[in-house]
């Protein structure tokens, strides 16, 4: 890493390729969990398992009001963890195999009849999913702020990271199915997939434990009481801010995700077509993600999310008005458009949580990534269980029946929830997004006055 004054007054702590693309491959294997599960899960469970829609989608919503007290405990766990290997990198190593196992538990079928049973039974597996998800996540996202202070290299680190997260996202999207057919599909094939899904997850905790080196200069005690430390979170406008976005962003990630299965099973009448555009669709993502970055060193984080956010709600609005006799090459190229968009929307919150982070040390005097990493996190996920509880129970309601021909008005609501709902956060998240302040300027300033201090704490002045 070198370091060094930057060209707008901020540090420069670059870090080598190799390592962007580890730090890379731990969100690679966080989004392919997650995209298997919000965009194939509840398909799995209606569709093979039997499960109704509505209990689907109750899932993974009670596993996410566990993570409301689970998730900013562990981020002070790691705030407060001492051991001589460091804060966050510990967490990779302990908690990388039970991950794996939580996970693959979650695509077998136990033969349950009852639908009670099979709630009890995915939602309980789903809590242990997230509880073992929490280990990595959240010393994982603390652990960001940590390896660099430059503005630009942050986007940088950030658009590694986005690049292999798109990259889990495809491969979960395009590849658990097929992979699941090759193992014979049902219960067992979908198990199958998961295990071998579950192998490839678990190399980089353990690659990332042996190379990645935190910073000591951020490692310092806490005086801060939990409760104070979540007060004082809660007051920070800029983090307000950007959670508000961000989860706005999320909920329009996942309830596509979601829907885009029944989107072009029911709507389109053509399945075979999700794989295909899925696959597109994220390789134009991941390589709009160097435009998009190239674009933020020359503009405000922000206005480049509102540019991302304004560009992918308008174009997934109009899959609304698709048809069975749209030409297939016309409704894929108005999603691969779209897409163009999405990298940006899911990259930029988390390059910008970190000069958060900075201004919180500026206000506390503590370094609590894991505080702030641990309550973000919750709310990225909860947002989209959340949103896709809502589209299960809207489906529910709307007379969805699996493997039947759908009457219009189910029709209808597939269409809205794929096109409209997602459009609409996406709109909420420019709004919120519109007032957030802390940019290249500021922060420049942040680090300044960080320098400042922490020089005067080391080097106080002599005695007269």
């Amino acid at each position: 890493m070198s370091r060094g004054p930057s060209a707008d007054g901020g540090t420069d702590e670059r870090l080598p390729i190799s390592t962007k693309i580890l730090i890379g491959m731990g969100d690679h294997t966080l989004t392919l969990s997650l995209t298997a599960m919000s965009v194939l899960h509840v398909f799995f469970l209606t569709e093979y398992i039997g499960l109704r829609p509505a209990l689907a989608g109750t899932v993974p919503l009670v596993g996410r009001i566990v993570d409301a007290f689970t998730d900013p405990l562990m981020g002070r766990i790691s705030d407060l963890t001492t051991w001589p290997s460091g804060r966050r990198r510990p967490y990779f190593a302990l908690g990388a195999l039970p991950f794996v196992l939580s996970f693959a538990l979650m695509w077998a079928d136990f033969g349950l009849t009852s639908q009670v049973g099979m709630f009890v039974t995915y939602t309980g597996i789903y809590i242990i999913y997230s509880l073992c998800s929490t280990v990595l996540t959240v010393p994982y996202v603390a652990l960001l702020p940590e390896v660099t202070r430059d503005y630009h290299e942050r986007n940088s680190v950030n658009a590694y990271r986005s690049a292999a997260a798109l990259l889990g996202t495809l491969v979960a999207g395009v590849g658990f199915r097929p992979l699941a057919a090759a193992f014979g599909d049902g219960g067992a094939g979908f198990l199958g997939a998961a295990l071998v899904f579950g192998v490839w997850m678990l190399w980089p905790w353990f690659a990332l434990y042996r190379t990645i080196r935190e910073r000591p200069d951020v490692h310092r005690p806490s005086h801060m009481t939990f409760v104070a430390g979540m007060r004082m979170l809660a007051s920070h406008a800029a983090y307000r801010r950007i959670t508000g976005f961000y989860l706005c962003s999320r909920v329009a990630i996942d309830v596509t995700g979601m829907m885009l299965v029944f989107y072009f099973t029911y709507c389109m009448r053509r399945p075979g077509d999700f794989e295909i555009t899925f696959l597109l669709l994220l390789i134009v993502a991941v390589a709009a993600l160097p435009a998009w970055m190239q674009l933020a060193r020359r503009l405000d984080k922000r206005t480049v999310f509102i540019a991302g956010a304004t560009w992918w709600g308008v174009l997934q609005a109009s899959l609304f008005l698709a048809t069975p006799e749209w030409p297939r090459a016309l409704v894929i190229g108005c999603t691969l458009i779209a897409a163009l968009g999405y990298g940006c929307v899911d990259m930029m919150p988390w390059s910008m949580l970190a000069d958060v982070v900075d201004e919180d040390d500026l206000r506390s005097g503590e370094r609590r990534e894991g505080l702030y990493a641990g309550v973000f996190g919750f709310l990225r996920k909860l947002g989209g269980a959340t949103a896709v509880w809502i589209a299960g129970i809207s489906l529910d309601v709307a007379g969805f029946i699996p493997g039947a021909e759908q009457p219009e008005h189910t029709l209808l609501t597939i269409r809205a929830l794929t096109a409209l709902a997602p459009a609409a956060a996406l709109g909420l998240g420019v709004v919120l997004a519109s007032g957030y302040d802390l940019g290249r300027v500021r922060h420049t300033e942040i680090l300044a006055e960080l320098a400042a201090r922490d020089g005067a704490r080391h080097n106080p002045p002599a005695e007269p």
